[in-house]
């Protein structure tokens, strides 16, 4: 039975890394994600049951009560956070990921440091990266939470001579980890390069705008990964070392997915400051705020709507501002019972995180097979009768094609000009993340319709219903 135990772990582990794989191929689909989910998390009970064996673990009950405390938290905020909180809740949860790898390091280091043992290279090097990444990883994820639940301006935030402040600071970093493979039993220094990852943690975040959370989000979920792969390395644990290289590496092609759907450099993300965040929300800029627009009332977009043959529905962060997915809904289940297709379009960046519309869409039961990518649903909208816009913003702004001195220059959009008639639902003229007006609010078949999205949606619903 000794003989059997580790081999049986290990089996147990190729087992749950492979549920992992299956599990990360499922959720590349809305279709598929939920089952991928379940088929992520066996895989994750298969891995905690198989290390609960192992005979390095020494203390169950210390282990169980963790397991029971952590389990009742993720419990009530599964049920108390709203889908459009999702980015915030995702922010602290990797936050979390990343602070658990670096207290592994911490714990690992006093370890050998209570024992009078030597530490290995191999190990020393893990834990100061491990220390490193889950460092940078908790305290950017938590000050990117802080912008999205509005607990600090979500602009970006700079000061003179801030990148050499920060190389600065990575130096420091180097040179304390020189020093600790050199002479592995200093506490001071262990305890001034933790010090450092933290506060590196915040450089790393406060120049980045609100319109780029969606790839700060995925960016800090691949480090999470990787401090996690980290830390496996640092207690010789292979289900730790595979499963945050899984996630880290998802997570880097996601970033990179994207960037490419901004037409931006992760480079530039991180080092442009780009982006005013909603404190740019209250004028527009550029030089189209002397031109007119065109106002409707609810009536007269019902009327749109509800004679179209073709509709196409743009959603965007106003959207889930207002909590208008399931009003959204209704409007599409009505406009389907009286004969219109109704399509929706999803911008890769649309919202504060990625696949953020999706998310509320599924809350609201919107079918999968309604739901189009932007390179699949752009061909289409020349062919649609309406494209309803519900407070999304640079994700459907023109000058992104036309406009060669537009920050937004180059990055793919919604093409919703090209349909015959567009209606956009918006509170008022403000721009968005990017800070630039929107050429597509003064097109000719362009109207808007000024109000919270819930209530304009709502009265749109109840329009269509007397035609």
């Amino acid at each position: 039975m000794s003989d059997f135990l580790p081999t049986g772990i290990q089996l147990t582990y190729l087992v749950a890394a492979s549920l992992f794989i299956l599990g990360l191929k499922k959720l590349g689909s809305p279709a598929t994600a939920r089952n991928g989910n379940v088929v992520a998390a066996v895989g994750m009970l298969l891995a905690i049951v198989a290390t609960m064996l192992d005979q390095h673990v020494l203390n169950y009950e210390m282990i169980l009560l963790g397991l029971a405390i952590g389990s009742g938290i993720g419990a009530i905020a599964a049920y108390k956070v709203q889908m459009t909180e999702m980015p915030q809740m995702v922010g602290l949860l990797n936050g979390l990921g990343g602070a658990a790898s670096a207290l592994v390091a911490v714990a690992e280091f006093w370890r050998l440091l209570d024992s009078g043992l030597p530490v290995p290279l191999d190990i020393n090097i893990s834990m100061l990266l491990d220390v490193l990444i889950g460092g940078v990883t908790f305290t950017g994820s938590f000050l990117a939470f802080a912008k999205l639940q509005g607990l600090i301006s979500g602009s970006p935030i700079t000061f003179p001579f801030q990148q050499p402040f920060n190389l600065l600071l990575l130096g420091a970093y180097i040179v304390g980890s020189a020093y600790l493979i050199i002479t592995p039993d200093s506490l001071p220094i262990f305890l001034a390069v933790v010090a450092v990852s933290l506060i590196l943690g915040v450089m790393f975040v406060i120049p980045i705008g609100g319109g780029d959370m969606p790839v700060v989000i995925s960016l800090l979920n691949s480090l999470s990964g990787i401090a996690a792969s980290a830390a496996g390395f640092v207690v010789m644990n292979n289900m730790l070392i595979i499963a945050g290289a899984l996630v880290g590496a998802s997570g880097i092609i996601l970033t990179e997915i994207m960037c490419k759907a901004m037409n931006r450099s992760l480079f530039s993300v991180l080092f442009s400051a780009f982006g005013t965040g909603e404190a740019a929300g209250g004028a527009a800029a550029g030089g189209a705020t002397d031109q007119t627009v065109r106002s409707i009332d609810p009536e007269e977009g019902a009327m749109m709507l509800g004679y179209a043959r073709s509709v196409v529905i743009v959603p965007g962060y106003g959207m889930a501002v207002a909590q208008a997915q399931h009003s959204v809904r209704e409007l599409a289940d009505q406009l389907e019972r009286m004969g219109v297709d109704v399509k929706y379009a999803i911008h890769p960046v649309a919202g504060r995180m990625p696949g953020h519309m999706n998310v509320l869409l599924a809350e609201a039961n919107v079918a999968y097979t309604q739901l189009y990518d932007m390179d699949d649903i752009n061909p289409q909208f020349e062919q649609a009768d309406v494209a309803l816009v519900i407070g999304a913003n640079d994700v459907v702004n023109p000058a992104a094609r036309t406009d060669v001195n537009s920050p937004i220059y180059g990055m793919p959009i919604l093409d919703v000009d090209k349909a015959r008639q567009t209606i956009v639902i918006k509170r008022g003229m403000s721009t968005g993340f990017a800070g630039v007006d929107n050429e597509l609010f003064y097109k000719d078949k362009t109207t808007m319709l000024f109000g919270s999205a819930k209530d304009m949606v709502a009265k749109l619903v109840s329009e269509v219903k007397q035609l």
